[in-house]
């Protein structure tokens, strides 16, 4: 199915970061539906606007949508309907690599995380660090050749509750000390859902340092509609942040229920 190619205010975003600086952006795209009963709607081809404009080396996805049955029917009749691939290769640009692995298996469908990428990618891994039954997560691992060097990236969407998010940090730190060397340039990135800004010391203690911008400042990412809470995040071994910056405006407000984090990073 092709993209519509609609009208997306991207005035606010920053240019492109210049020669050895990595640009990324995370990104919940909250399944690519919003709304309940019958105001859903579908956001997925504005969402593969909004990827396109974001202008990222490397975009970390969260709530992907491999299939699912039920919106393919509700949407069938539409005017741009459910797309036939699985989201994160429709949300893909031309010339993107893509990976994705499946994190939730429902009565409907599947969901997980996906990676996009301008650079060529190694071998996908991925680890189910669910908490619990009723919540399930995974880790999306995928090695970038970005100029030269192999830059380590996983995807995660962390649990509701803080005692079981500092148990995946615990998995986390296993998984990487099994699967990535300890010099090799690494970014965790995705949807923490860390409300009472908890993660950072957890995080620092297995080598991780959190991206911000050049002043410290935290971005806001969460309620899209009025972002006070910062649950999307960019977590660095190795690299360092430039800057970072969210898009705003009524466009990015109505696709997802988190907007987007881009960073533009440099090796340290």
């Amino acid at each position: 199915m092709t993209r519509h190619h609609g009208a997306l205010q991207t005035s606010r975003l920053s240019p492109t970061t210049g020669l050895g600086g990595l640009r990324v952006a995370t990104y919940n795209i909250h399944k690519g539906v919003r709304g309940m009963g019958p105001r859903r709607r579908l956001e997925i081809h504005s969402l593969g606007l909004a990827v396109e404009a974001l202008d990222a080396d490397i975009v970390f996805l969260q709530e992907v949508h491999l299939y699912h049955r039920r919106h393919a029917q509700r949407f069938d009749r539409t005017w741009f309907g459910w797309p036939e691939q699985g989201q994160a290769d429709f949300l893909a640009p031309q010339g993107y690599d893509v990976a994705y692995r499946t994190n939730a298996v429902t009565r409907h469908g599947e969901h997980g995380n996906a990676l996009l990428a301008r650079w060529p990618l190694g071998d996908i891994g991925h680890r189910d660090v669910s908490d619990h039954r009723f919540e399930q997560r995974g880790l999306l691992h995928v090695p970038v050749q970005w100029n030269g060097s192999k830059v380590h990236t996983v995807v995660a969407h962390f649990g509701l509750m803080h005692a079981g998010r500092v148990r995946q940090v615990q998995r986390l730190a296993d998984y990487l000390e099994r699967e990535v060397p300890p010099d090799a340039l690494l970014i965790v990135a995705g949807d923490f859902n860390d409300w009472g800004e908890k993660l950072d010391a957890p995080m620092a203690e297995i080598g991780l340092q959190r991206a911000r911008g050049a002043d410290g400042a935290l971005q806001q990412t969460f309620p899209s509609l009025m972002p006070v809470f910062s649950l999307d995040r960019f977590y660095l071994r190795g690299l360092r942040c430039r800057t970072t910056m969210v898009p705003r405006g009524t466009a990015w407000a109505r696709m997802s229920d988190h907007l987007p984090l881009v960073a533009e990073l440099e090796p340290c």
